[in-house]
């Protein structure tokens, strides 16, 4: 696992899991700021939503593993929301399919 603060930092050509949730409604508790339908990483420290501070892992799997590690905190942090493990680079494009 990797705390990704910024992208430069990765390896141009490894496909990288993060885990990924999509706000369940406008004003959702987890990011009182966020829309419905809104994408964010879950941040490695906090385990909140958001865009920075998230791990990245070289296999879907850690990536799984690493959020059933977390889930009860992730779930006070991202209430109502489902956490997936989504490939970064399709996350950026929005073809994650969350």
């Amino acid at each position: 696992m990797r705390i990704v603060h910024d992208l430069s930092a990765l390896h141009p050509g490894t496909l990288y899991w993060v885990p990924a949730v999509e706000a369940p409604e406008r004003g959702w508790a987890g990011l009182p700021a966020s829309h419905r339908g809104s994408r964010y990483l879950i941040g490695a420290e906090t385990l909140r939503p958001g865009h920075d501070g998230f791990p990245a892992f070289e296999s879907r799997a850690e990536c799984l593993r690493w959020i059933m590690t977390h889930q009860r905190a992730i779930a006070e942090g991202a209430p109502a929301g489902h956490v997936h493990a989504v490939r970064l680079d399709a996350w950026m494009l929005g073809l994650d399919g969350l």
